[in-house]
């Protein structure tokens, strides 16, 4: 009887000890794992970061005032559609007309003034036309089940399309000089339009950090099925992120419609759709759904705005730019793809 009672002991102790070493093996694979997620996630970070570096020794006159500020400047409009397209794509959707919307929404804010129409209400006409392009974007996503790909990319066309038509494919130039000179301002030294930008990217960052709102969206990007069993209200919620995106490209059509003086359909031509998605992809927002902030996404579109603008300066091909965009696309998803996995 004592032997058998030992024997038990001797089993109880080494299956602890195997418990033991499982659960420190298990602990240091799960530290591993977390540390190759964090080198995975600010992996693109890291690179662009070299890249810029690199260009800085070997580009001169690269780092100066007056380029910092025309790179904030340039990356404003920009910063705002990607702010947008990263709360549609943290909700698991895509939202490809930002760039159509924010064209036509100029165009229809340009005529409005050339044809002796107040600037303040031109602004708004600019934010209701792109509104009301993302609340059908919503409505058709959110309450209709619709592929959002499709219904996105079905917007650009029919924006892109009207844009052309209602300006026969030329600029409206004539905009009253109270109106440029207003978005154009500077407070202390610093453009408004920057301002707007940094104002926006806080509100939106700490609404998805800290806000019901923010808890929900991402927990119905990962998993849209646990989410409707929990009482999130989805189509609503996905709704809003359209309506969202399309305010936010109503604000970039007035900085980008002021900047250039003129509303024009070539202002959201297929290149800035590239672009704004590569801003949020490079800014850590997922394609997947569920990841990402808009505190990256704003970064993002300064990290392209100074690809573009550093590929201006060494009088690279546009073409070649696209390409070297697209390549960078391809492999942060790429890094995104493994990090989800």
């Amino acid at each position: 009887m004592v032997r058998k009672k030992e024997r038990l002991a001797n089993v109880s102790i080494i299956k602890n000890d195997k418990v033991r070493v499982f659960g420190q093996a298990r602990n240091l694979i799960v530290t591993r794992r977390v540390a190759d997620m964090r080198v995975v996630r600010y992996l693109p970070f890291i690179v662009v970061i070299a890249i810029l570096i690199i260009l800085w020794l070997t580009v001169p006159h690269f780092l100066t005032i007056s380029n910092i500020i025309n790179i904030l400047v340039q990356a404003s409009a920009l910063g705002l559609m990607a702010i947008g397209i990263s709360v549609v794509l943290i909700g698991g959707g895509i939202d490809l007309s930002i760039p159509s919307l924010m064209a036509l929404g100029g165009v229809f804010g340009a005529i409005f003034m050339k044809n002796g129409g107040n600037p303040v209400l031109a602004g708004l006409i600019m934010l209701a036309v792109c509104t009301l392009g993302g609340c059908v974007n919503g409505f058709a996503v959110g309450y209709l089940k619709m592929v959002p790909f499709v219904v996105t990319f079905s917007m650009m066309t029919v924006a892109m399309g009207a844009s052309l038509w209602v300006t026969k494919a030329v600029s409206v130039g004539g905009l009253p000089q109270v109106f440029i000179d207003t978005v154009l301002a500077k407070i202390w030294g610093i453009p408004v339009i920057v301002i707007v930008l940094i104002f926006i990217t806080a509100v939106a960052t700490l609404l998805m950090r800290n806000s019901l709102y923010g808890r929900w969206l991402y927990a119905v990007g990962i998993n849209v099925e646990a989410s409707h069993v929990s009482g999130i209200p989805i189509a609503r919620l996905i709704f809003s992120t359209y309506v969202i995106s399309g305010v936010l490209a109503g604000l970039a059509a007035i900085i980008t419609t002021a900047r250039l003086g003129a509303g024009a359909a070539t202002i959201g031509r297929e290149g800035v759709v590239l672009d704004v998605v590569s801003s949020a992809v490079v800014g850590g927002v997922s394609i997947y759904g569920g990841v990402g902030s808009a505190l990256g996404a704003g970064i993002g579109a300064i990290i392209i705005t100074l690809i573009n603008n550093v590929m201006n300066m060494m009088h690279v091909s546009y073409y070649i730019t696209l390409v070297a965009k697209g390549f960078i696309i391809i492999a942060v998803v790429t890094l995104s793809s493994f990090h989800k996995k």
